[in-house]
Parts: C-alpha cells; structure tokens; sequence
C-alpha cells in the first residue's frame, strides 16, 4: 500500500509526504521537500562580516529575528565582542516577541482547522469570529515589539555585532507594557479554547533536546541539554550531533548517537517547565500533562504555553529595560578580528546553531547553519511510521487528513531546513 500526500498546505515552505505499508508494516515514511536548495551559506562566504545578518535574516520571513541573532552571536563569539547586559536583554525581547507572532499564526491559522475537522480556515474563522480577533491581536502584540525594537516587522534594521544602531523609543515601549494585560487576557482565554480541544492520542519515546541554564527559561543563552542527560557547551554541539547527508535528499538531517531527536516548544516545556511565567506554568498545570510528555501532537498547546510565557516575560523584561540606561544597548567601539565563532538560540521551532570562521579584515571565511527543522525531520519521520498503523483503516481522505494534522502539528519550516 502506498500514501501518498502530493502537497501540504498551511506550513512555510513546500513539502508532499509518502509512505509505503506492507500487510500493515509502514517499511517507510518521508516527507519529500518541494523546494531547491538555497545555498545561503555559500552566499556568505566572502563578504563582509557586517553583511552576514543582514543576508542570512533573509533565510526565513517567519522568524528572521532568531537568524539575525544567531548569527550576530557567532560573530561577536568569533571576534571576541562583548555586550552589555541591557543588549542582551533587549535581545531576548526580541526573540520573546518572534515566539508570540509566530507561535500565534502557527497555533490558530494554520494546526486549528485540522483539530476541529474543518476543510479550510474561512469556515474556523465564520464559527470562531471572537477567536480569531484574539489570535491577530496576540500576534500584532509580537511584531509591535519588533517593530520598536528592530525598526520593522520583517528583517529588522537596528541589531548588529556589538548591540543596536539606535535604542527603542522608551514611550512606544511603555505603550507596549500598558497593552500587554490586555494582550495577556487575549492570551489565556485563547488558551482555555486550545486546552478543550480533542487532541489525538499518540505517544513515542524520543530525546529532547534545547538549551539551557540555571537561571530562566533559556531561549538567548544556554548549554546544549537533553532529556537523557547531555549537558555540553554550545560549541561541541558539532562534536557531538551528526549532520548528515543522504542521497537524492535536499536538507541536511541531524542525529545524536545514531538516532532522531525533537526540539522545538514541546522539547523546551519539558525540560524547562519550572522556569515558565507563573501564569504559563498554572495553564500548563491545568492540560494535565505527565511528565515527560511524548504526544506529538502536544506540541500546539506547548506553542500556547510559550505565547502566554512570552508575553508575560516580555513585559517584565521592557519595564527593566524602562528603568535602566538604555545608552547602554547601543553598539560600543571595537574591532574585527580573526577568529572562529560558535552560537545558539532557541527559534520557535527549537535550537538555531551557527558556525562561522572570520578572517583578520573581518571577511566570512566559511560558515555552517543547522536549523530546527533540519533536527527534527527524521524525529517526524520515526514518529509518523508510528503513528501509520493507527489510522490505515480510515477511509483515504480522512487518513490524509489525519496526517497532514500530524505534520503540520510539528511546524516545519522547509525554507530554512532547504537554506
């Protein structure tokens, strides 16, 4: 028997899906990429360090805030940069804001319809009018803040190697923090909607993997950690995961010791759960989760703990930055150097690595970029062949529908995996 999904909507980027069963044997399960490999890191190479942000952002139009970052951390790892505590907070308001709008499309325009046997989002928008308005507003809450922050939505303008061009205006952000009860309402009422939606019953035993300290919920900085007690720097993670490269595939996948592994919000939730926000951490509470939790399909309403976390932190973390000098997040004097850089952050959809190598007039000598999606392909793959044998006797449209919901409940993101 062969399954075969010619096209998957509703993710970023193009992707199909086939499988091949055997008297009930799923012998293979692989999502077939749509799309041409980028080669971004080889536009790189050869430019200008100060050109490397602002390429390499281009790489997603979801989330180029977390690769502008990335890459300017490895920058300054490579050239011995150092930052105030001011830009390194700033930052993370920016990555808390990239988490909220995209976390909000993600979980209400593009995984809802398919948990609510809906064919299209026109119908999920009709019923769910109220829902709706609640869902744009929480998303324009997070390009708000990029925008004050970044200079724009898409591609922001004023981060760079060493802080920002220029600092936030302090009354756009105070109008920012006066919004965010508002927003925060939005949030656990949308929350409270997700927490009585039908979600499938399905578990497979995995490693999480993500960043992590002893001090918060890391998603700026952080040792590489895992569910099954890997604890090493960010800079043996290539030591340590294996990229590799298969015949006839596009995207590089990743593996650590031989086997798939998941990263992404329900990889950071169960490894990070005590440091959530108090109001996240009572909403998680409340989906009556055991731990670890390895349902798939959870990983929406860990996207959902993540936007009512984010918004939470991000006030708190803008009402410090209110009360500080923010002079200190604009970029002090410094100089290129030769050197070998090494950074992580964590995007929506799990951890973002960056290796770049810079020569002594500051010029991109080679550079390696691993995404989330590129980390988590094989886990989806292991996962759905799992997942196969529990729906091969519904009917076809309804198996199809079932695992495009499977898919798309892991957020892909193929145009940074093909990058």
């Amino acid at each position: 028997m062969q399954i075969r999904i010619n096209h998957i909507a509703k993710m970023e980027g193009h992707a199909g899906f086939m499988a091949s069963v055997i008297k009930g044997d799923v012998k293979s399960a692989k999502l077939e990429v749509q799309e041409g490999i980028r080669l971004i890191e080889g536009v790189l190479v050869g430019r200008h360090y100060a050109d490397m942000p602002i390429i390499a952002q281009r790489i997603c139009g979801i989330c180029p805030v977390v690769h502008n970052l990335t890459s300017i951390k490895s920058l300054e790892a490579a050239m011995g940069v150092q930052v105030t505590p001011e830009t390194k907070k700033l930052r993370t308001v920016l990555e808390l804001a990239q988490f909220i709008h995209s976390h909000a499309l993600h979980l209400f325009f593009l995984s809802l319809a398919d948990f609510l046997d809906m064919d299209n989002d026109i119908q999920l928008v009709k019923k769910y009018p109220e829902e709706t308005k609640k869902a744009v507003r929480i998303r324009e809450y997070g390009m708000e803040i990029v925008k004050v922050v970044g200079g724009r939505v898409v591609h922001p303008l004023t981060n760079e190697v060493g802080g920002f061009k220029k600092a936030p205006d302090a009354e756009a952000l105070r109008k920012i923090v006066a919004s965010s009860e508002e927003i925060m309402k939005d949030a656990l009422d949308l929350g409270e909607f997700f927490r009585k939606i039908k979600i499938p019953e399905f578990s497979r035993v995995t490693e999480y993997v993500c960043l992590g300290n002893n001090s918060n919920y890391s998603i700026y900085d952080g040792d590489v950690i895992s569910s099954r007690g890997l604890h090493i720097p960010v800079e043996k993670f290539e030591s340590n995961f294996q990229e590799l490269q298969k015949q006839n595939e596009v995207i590089k996948k990743v593996e650590h010791n031989g086997k798939s592994y998941m990263v992404g919000a329900i990889a950071r939730v169960n490894l990070h759960k005590d440091k959530l926000s108090p109001k996240a951490q009572k909403y998680l509470e409340s989906l009556g989760w055991s731990f670890p939790d390895f349902n798939p399909f959870h990983n929406i309403l860990a996207q959902m703990t993540e936007v009512i976390h984010s918004i939470e932190e991000s006030a708190k973390l803008i009402s410090e930055l209110l009360h500080a000098d923010m002079n200190e997040v604009l970029t002090k004097p410094y100089e290129a150097k030769e050197g070998i850089g090494i950074a992580a952050v964590e995007a929506p959809r799990g951890t973002l690595y960056y290796h770049v190598e810079v020569d002594a007039k500051g010029y991109v000598k080679n550079v390696n970029i691993i995404t989330p999606t590129a980390q988590f392909l094989a886990n989806l793959e292991d996962d759905i062949a799992d997942y196969i044998p529990g729906v091969l006797n519904l009917e076809n449209k309804q198996r199809e529908r079932k695992l495009r919901a499977f898919i798309r409940a892991y957020d892909p993101c193929i145009s940074c995996a093909v990058h």
